[in-house]
């Protein structure tokens, strides 16, 4: 329900249009006001996750893939938050996306975690498990 932003009353009535904006009128202290369109917003958890995505070495598009975020949404919170990620020339990333059961089945076998370090990440029903090999010298 809209409230007025001078008083912050709820006695609210359409009262027009101006510039294809609908516009409202206060019944309390009379005052006229538009409501601006916010657009698609994000929630935090998603820029916070393709953040973190984009530090352990996954690309613009592979975070939109996975999170379903445009990448150029992505490369701007890169910007905005001035993310910058280490360059790390002996190790090389790669992930791989469970469902509940598959991630304990896949961790179960031991002969998959070693020799490299991993992070594990939650996507609402899925996880996601990056994992690090360092390259043999």
């Amino acid at each position: 329900m809209q409230k007025c932003p001078k008083c912050l009353g709820e006695s609210i009535v359409k009262s027009g249009y101006i510039k294809d904006k609908q516009r409202y009128k206060c019944k309390n202290c009379q005052y006229f006001f538009t409501v601006e369109k916010l657009g698609k917003q994000i929630n935090d958890y998603y820029v916070t996750k393709a953040l973190q995505l984009y530090l352990e070495g996954l690309s613009f598009r592979e975070i939109e893939r996975i999170i379903g975020v445009s990448h150029v949404s992505v490369a701007s919170w890169v910007k905005k938050y001035n993310i910058q990620r280490p360059t790390i020339s002996n190790s090389k990333s790669n992930y791989k996306i469970f469902k509940k059961n598959e991630l304990i089945d896949y961790l179960q076998q031991e002969n998959q975690l070693q020799g490299a370090g991993f992070i594990i990440t939650e996507f609402g029903d899925k996880f996601m498990l990056i994992q690090w090999e360092r390259f043999k010298n």
